[in-house]
């Protein structure tokens, strides 16, 4: 964990997958302006028809300046889902999220949960690059909600980490800063949410990475609790 600032530390393996989801308890936060509901039903009923209609998708102004649609990369039926905002530059060259310096460290990040990038699936908000890596306006997010909505429903993760603050604002449906939403347990389709910073973030701001870290041990004992009702996540 040298590259997150941490020093010391042994990686354990990714908890056994307990009950089914609406058979345990895990603490959601109640936080204002966040929508509890349900896992829904994917508009798409799998995953090449989802992947074709996102490829070919003109709901709004970004498909006329986009490379390539963007559309996720991992594991489709990972416990873990990492959800960050929109591609940048590279990703748009590339047609996958979390590419360069900070996605080496998004993978770090991973690989400190005893897990390796293939073993999680990887997404964004938005499936195509804003121009100069602006940040997306309302109407696009609302454009790819459905197709996000749906790779969700279709991989079924135990557990989501919202990466930076836009995919955490956006998936909550709040305006609250991303340091009052880190620290607890959200709910997104029924599915829990945990909030941490974004790893370009993290490159700037290397104070913050034990934050992160702590991030990723809530996510973790989250996934405990689901293992094994009755365990607090909070211990």
């Amino acid at each position: 964990m040298r590259t997150l600032g941490i020093e010391t530390w042994t990686p354990r393996l990714q908890p056994p997958l307990g009950p089914p989801r609406s058979e345990v308890e895990v603490p959601l936060s109640t936080d204002e302006g966040s929508t509890v509901s349900v896992l829904e039903k994917p508009r798409c009923e799998n995953w090449d028809e989802l992947e074709q209609e996102v490829r070919t998708c003109t709901r709004c102004a970004l498909h006329e300046t986009r490379t390539q649609v963007v559309f996720g990369v991992g594991n489709r039926n990972a416990s873990w889902l990492f959800i960050g905002e929109a591609p940048g530059e590279q990703e748009d060259l590339q047609g996958e999220p979390f590419v360069g310096r900070a996605g080496q460290l998004l993978n770090e990040m991973i690989k400190a949960l005893g897990l390796a990038r293939e073993d999680v699936y990887i997404a964004n908000v938005l499936k195509c690059r804003p121009p100069q890596n602006r940040d997306p306006s309302p109407s696009e997010v609302a454009s790819c909600e459905s197709y996000l909505q749906s790779q969700v429903a279709l991989i079924k993760p135990d557990i989501i980490m919202a990466v930076g603050r836009i995919a955490a604002q956006n998936l909550l449906k709040t305006t609250t800063p991303i340091g009052k939403l880190r620290g607890q347990v959200h709910d997104y389709q029924g599915i829990p949410l945990v909030v941490t910073y974004h790893p370009a973030y993290l490159l700037r701001s290397q104070t913050e990475k034990r934050r992160a870290w702590e991030d990723l041990k809530l996510a973790r004992r989250t996934l405990t609790v689901q293992a094994t009702p009755g365990i607090d996540s909070s211990q």
